[in-house]
Order: C-alpha cells, then structure tokens, then sequence
C-alpha cells in the first residue's frame, strides 16, 4: 500500500511539476512575465544541478544550495534597501 501511494505522490508531483514550467512558457510566450525573472527563478535548480555533479552526495548538494540561496537572497535584501535608502 506504501509503495502504491508513493508511486501517485510523485506521480502528483510529476504533473505539478510540468503544470510550472507549462505555465510559465505560456506566461513568457504571451509577454506576462520579464525573462530576467525566470531566469532568477531557475537559478536555485541550475545551482542544484551543478554542485549535485560536483558534491559527493545529492543531500550535501541540497543542503548547499538552500544556504547559498538564502545567501544570495539576502544579499539582495540588504542591496535593495541601500539602493533605497541612497537614492
């Protein structure tokens, strides 16, 4: 029973997965959304991807990307505000 629900969960996950990227090639096609932003959105999944191949196990590879990310996302914070806060 485990298995069998397992198997639909990712089958889930599969199609939710494929809705997004669906979705936001239609959004990029009809104009809705800034390629920039698509590319940041791809950044944390590229970043897995590179330090998966580079890193000795895909978990050391995640855990790696969620701390870089969040590095990156705050730096962007703190630029923002200044940006902000200069100008």
């Amino acid at each position: 029973m485990v298995q069998i629900a397992l198997y639909i969960v990712l089958g889930l996950m599969g199609l939710g997965i494929l809705s997004i990227v669906a979705f936001g090639v239609r959004n990029l096609a009809f104009g809705k959304v800034e390629p920039a932003t698509m590319i940041f959105m791809a950044v944390p999944l590229v970043l897995l991807v590179v330090l998966g191949a580079l890193l000795p196990s895909w978990a050391e590879a995640g855990i790696m990307t969620i701390l870089i990310t969040l590095g990156l996302a705050l730096l962007a914070l703190l630029y923002t505000g200044a940006k902000g806060l200069f100008s």
